[in-house]
């Protein structure tokens, strides 16, 4: 029996591009560049199952038509918005992420940026490496204090936990967060965490904000103009969730008016394009998407989707089924 042709977008860590290539009639993208839509359509079209990461979009256009022969999309991501849901599962395509094994890092990464945009790391490194430093002043680059301040947490799954456990007890912060559903306050307190009613609540509390709230049409924006109008004047936002949460021309406007002090980000609106205007701002680390760049993570995560096709073309449940 043959095996089940599978395409691999992206360059994927040595060890799960070995196990896939063993187990399947696998294809890799050896030059490591991003796949235009007519290719990402050709894949569907080709392919037993496409293995996409979250920078792919695979919008409705591409699944239209009756010649569509795969029949799983193995996501290497959590994050699922840049596939069309819906036109996947009028073509009844199997869709599977990868919870659970990116979220120690990704939570290290938002305390990262938290620490960073805090303590000005950014502006500093920066000064360093152009030869700019004049030396030790009391007045120099001088931050915000972490320990003992109030960060809100705008979404409260897996990620949100492990970075309220990560500011409570590493950092003595007080954290309050904002959940769609409600959190058992016991449960909340497990991890130093104590529920409001509604965002404007957290805003309203928060020295600095995070975000850990999924992406797509409910949360496209969920930070705009007049939420950040009602965080702090001299509060920080985090954002280690998905890009479309943030209002990017909002957020600009925010810091260079000054309605808030500065901004961490790890994601973007329109990876991997960054605004000019914000990358001249100094109150603002950039990072290219790292949250789940260890070398575990991505592996785990490579075989968490290797797990989910071997399930379905063995005729049982991926474990990690979207829809």
């Amino acid at each position: 029996m043959s095996k089940p042709r599978i395409l691999v977008t992206r360059r994927w860590p040595t060890a799960v591009e070995a196990a896939l290539s063993e187990a399947f009639d696998t294809t890799l993208n050896q030059d490591d560049v991003a796949l235009d839509a007519a290719q990402l359509r050709d894949a569907l079209l080709s392919y037993d199952a496409v293995l996409p990461t979250v920078s792919d979009r695979l919008p409705a256009a591409l699944f239209e038509g009756e010649a569509v022969r795969s029949k799983i999309i193995g996501n290497f991501g959590v994050g699922f918005n840049h596939i069309d849901i819906a036109a996947a599962k009028a073509k009844d395509i199997v869709v599977t992420n990868t919870p659970g094994v990116l979220t120690d890092c990704t939570a290290d990464i938002a305390m990262l940026l938290l620490l960073s945009v805090a303590r000005r790391g950014g502006e500093g490194e920066r000064e360093v490496r152009a030869g700019a430093w004049t030396g030790w002043r009391p007045t120099h680059l001088v931050g915000t204090k972490v320990t003992g301040k109030t960060v809100g947490i705008i979404g409260f799954g897996r990620i949100g936990k492990a970075f309220a456990q990560r500011c409570h007890f590493g950092f003595g912060m007080d954290v309050v967060f904002y959940n769609r559903s409600s959190v058992d306050s016991a449960e909340a307190a497990h991890y130093g965490a104590r529920q409001l009613p509604t965002v404007e609540d957290v805003l309203g509390a928060a020295d600095f904000v995070s975000l850990h709230c999924p992406g797509g049409a409910e949360n496209r924006h969920l930070m705009n103009a007049t939420r950040f109008a009602a965080m702090k004047p001299g509060a920080f936002l985090i954002n280690t969730a998905r890009g479309d949460v943030v209002d990017e021309t909002a957020l600009i406007a925010a810091l260079e008016q000054g309605t808030i002090r500065g901004a961490g980000l790890d994601v973007y609106e329109a990876e991997p394009h960054v605004p000019e205007r914000l990358r001249a701002l100094e109150n603002v680390v950039l990072l290219p998407h790292l949250g789940s760049a260890t070398e575990e993570t991505r592996t785990a995560m490579g075989m968490k989707v290797m797990d989910n096709i071997s399930a379905f073309f063995a005729g049982r449940e991926p474990p990690d089924r979207v829809i």
